[in-house]
């Protein structure tokens, strides 16, 4: 991941070409060095950067309280001014703005081929067309008619409904339609198992479910577990017709398109929802445990999308490629802003999202290159494989070309760090990297978890585009803090949303405390109109969670921060994470675990510390090529991925690469695993050892390895 400026060629000519190269850019520079800065004017991007976001509005020995400074976008007024109070209000004044504006995409499937490989194998591919899009005019219509649908099929307003369906257009018109008959979405995320999937039926007390093609057959086993599920609602696939036997008896099983019908004949009336309305009730990935039902309510949805009108600038020509999860309210959330602002968003999924994805058939173009968006929202887990994508693909392109891309890279840094950008290098260099998402994106949102500092680095520079980090959880509606576009700065996430209060609490266990020094540092607490009502039947966990002060309501994130001197804050800790080791030193597992998956070799990892220990040790996923080369390189002899891994040699080798990577992130000592387990398996949502969200569970990855933590330990 680090591209060093002073690494040196092996080869004598390679350095010499290089030295020519830097020669020819030094005269370049002095010559063009007055025009860059007569039409780049540098001051100004770091006066942008450097300017105040945020103010502190409340201070005193135990807590400090900040708000933001901006003020409400044009986007946002015009929401308060059309009177938008709730989503079906929202979708409503959209139509009604954008009337016959592309809004909706979806990517048409021509054929599904057995596609030969070079090794013999066959797998299937499709074969791809065009996008075909529905109008803002389309949307609206087509919501009303699967609300009144779902109403005929017995559905009543105030009565939950599941969504349980992948990434599509037609999860969002779904979810509009129930929106229009205020009805609440219970969203549960395509990835979950059986039993997480029965629990939210069963707690929800819901009797339709709408679901895919591709997950329907999933229902033939979890209907037993959920006797009060009488109808299914599936979303077709484009080619394959959906075998509707072997359910139990007495359900209904009914297409998407069937349920349209129903609604076009039907005389049901629409029935909007109040602000107080429940809009959804989102399960939390479950990171700690048992996912929780969060009840989000129509104000809450309002009043985050009003934020990140102000957070995100919207242009003219912009397109948004939707593939993250809708079950995760920070992509519902990113998409309904698009809807409001008129950004038309075609869906991919990474299957086939590249030229280079699993699905695409070979001569076919990924959903990237056909749709060309400018803007894309993501998570640190995808934005470290773009990273590592880079980092490999530029350490296999032969000795001159990586030197130049290493060289090119630490030459445009330096430039951006003084404010500069490099038109010249974006074009001869970077545009190559850009075209693997289609060459015009302009931003990245990330969020879900924090993005490593030089991910962000790395991202921003080789894609040319601003990255933009945020903060928030499912029950603040993903609002509490969002960067600047402008802010040139990494590891923070922001200053508040326009709207959202953030305070800092002492946590005097963990000497975290607002009068430390040099910044004020605390537990996050979050106060705002987007704060969730509360946990779905569970009152004990949302008093402990949620209080009202002083007519708003707050919720105890668990986070640490620190405030820096322009109201931005930086996530440094979390409650749940911080581990105190026998010699009294702290170790935060996340910040270390965040660091140390930035390692070429560690595709995911958990680190683990015991409190009567010295230090911590790991159990790390390791990337296969880059364990064999490592094992190549300590003399091993050739031997497939699993013997690798139990390799002792391949395991210390592992510790001490991680070592060294360590030692260039800035990690004390003492954080560092002394040991680690190189785990064969690739851990997925499937199998309960990371989130939806692709989160780690600490407590299941330990359960599960806790034989091997002995192990370690004890050696």
């Amino acid at each position: 991941m680090f591209i060093d400026e002073n690494d040196t060629p092996d080869a004598w000519w390679v350095s010499a070409a290089l030295r020519t190269i830097r020669a020819v850019v030094l005269v370049f520079d002095v010559l063009t060095f007055p025009l860059h800065l007569l039409v780049q004017r540098p001051w100004r991007k770091r006066a942008q950067s450097r300017r105040i976001k945020a103010r502190i509005i409340e201070s005193n020995a135990d807590s400090i309280t900040v708000r933001s400074i901006s003020a409400p976008c044009d986007l946002h007024l015009r929401l308060v001014r059309d009177g938008v109070n709730s989503m079906e209000s929202m979708l409503r004044a959209a139509a009604a703005r954008w009337q016959e504006r592309r809004c909706l995409g979806t990517r048409t499937v021509l054929s599904e081929e057995d596609e030969p490989q070079p090794n013999g194998r066959v797998f299937k591919k499709y074969r791809m067309g065009e996008y075909v899009w529905r109008s803002y005019t389309d949307v609206e219509r087509e919501a009303r008619q699967f609300g009144a649908g779902l109403r005929a099929l017995g559905a009543a307003p105030r009565r939950n409904v599941v969504m349980f369906a992948e990434t599509r257009a037609e999860w969002m018109l779904a979810a509009h339609g129930c929106f229009t008959q205020s009805v609440p979405v219970v969203t549960i995320y395509a990835t979950l198992g059986d039993e997480a999937i029965a629990h939210g039926i069963n707690e929800t007390e819901v009797s339709t479910v709408i679901t895919t093609h591709e997950l329907l057959p999933k229902f033939k086993k979890i209907l037993a577990r959920t006797p009060r599920v009488d109808t299914i609602i599936f979303m077709e696939d484009q080619l394959k017709e959906t075998p509707r036997d072997g359910f139990k008896e007495g359900i209904r099983i009914v297409a998407y398109k069937e349920v349209l019908e129903l609604g076009k004949q039907s005389k049901i009336e629409g029935v909007p929802p109040a602000p107080s309305d429940t809009a959804i009730v989102m399960y939390t990935s479950g990171s700690t445990g048992v996912p929780k039902g969060v009840i989000l309510s129509h104000r809450n949805m309002v009043a985050t999308l009003k934020a990140f009108a102000d957070a995100m600038p919207i242009c003219e020509g912009d397109v948004l490629m939707g593939f993250l999860p809708l079950a995760h309210v920070f992509e519902l959330l990113a998409e309904s802003l698009c809807l409001i602002g008129g950004v038309p968003i075609g869906y991919s999924t990474p299957l086939t999202m590249l030229d280079s994805s699993s699905k695409i058939m070979k001569g076919t173009m990924g959903d990237a290159t056909i749709l060309r968006p400018t803007c894309i929202t993501t998570v640190p887990l995808i934005m470290d494989r773009i990273s590592k994508g880079i980092t490999d693909k530029v350490s296999r392109s032969g000795p001159f070309a990586s030197a130049f891309f290493k060289w090119a890279y630490a030459y445009k840094q330096g430039w951006m760090r003084r404010g500069y950008d490099t038109p010249v290098l974006n074009r001869v260099v970077f545009k190559k990297v850009r075209a693997l998402l289609g060459g015009r994106v302009r931003l990245m949102i990330s969020g879900g978890a924090p993005l490593a500092p030089d991910t962000h680095t790395q991202v921003r520079l080789c894609l040319c585009c601003d990255v933009v980090a945020g903060y928030g959880l499912t029950e603040t509606t993903s609002c509490a803090t969002v960067m600047d576009p402008l802010d040139r700065s990494t590891g923070r996430v922001g200053a508040p949303a326009t709207g959202t209060d953030i305070k800092l609490v002492n946590w005097v266990e963990g000497n975290y405390r607002v009068n430390n020094k040099p910044y004020p540092q605390g537990e996050v607490v979050i106060g705002g109109d987007s704060v969730a009502e509360g946990y779905y039947k569970n009152p004990d966990k949302t008093r402990e969670e949620f209080v009202d002060l002083a007519g708003r309501r707050w919720f105890r994130s668990g986070d640490i921060a620190e405030l820096h001197h322009d109201g931005c804050i930086k996530i440094i800790d979390r409650k749940k994470d911080l581990v105190k080791l026998q010699a009294g030193e702290y170790v935060s597992l996340g910040k270390v675990e965040a660091e140390l998956k930035t390692c070429p070799i560690v595709e995911n990892i958990c680190v683990y510390g015991d409190s009567s220990k010295t230090y911590t040790v790991a159990l790390l996923v390791p990337n296969p090529r880059h364990l064999a080369e490592l094992a190549a390189r300590v003399g091993r002899p050739p031997a497939d991925f699993d013997e690798l891994c139990q390799d002792s040699v391949v395991e210390k080798a592992v510790v001490k690469e991680l070592a060294e990577h360590a030692r260039k992130c800035g990690l004390e000592k003492f954080e560092v695993p002394a040991a680690v387990k190189l785990c064969t398996e690739v851990w997925s949502p499937d199998m309960g050892l990371v989130t939806a969200a692709f989160k780690i569970k600490r407590k299941d990855i330990q359960e599960r390895y806790k034989e091997d933590i002995k192990r370690m330990y004890a050696s």
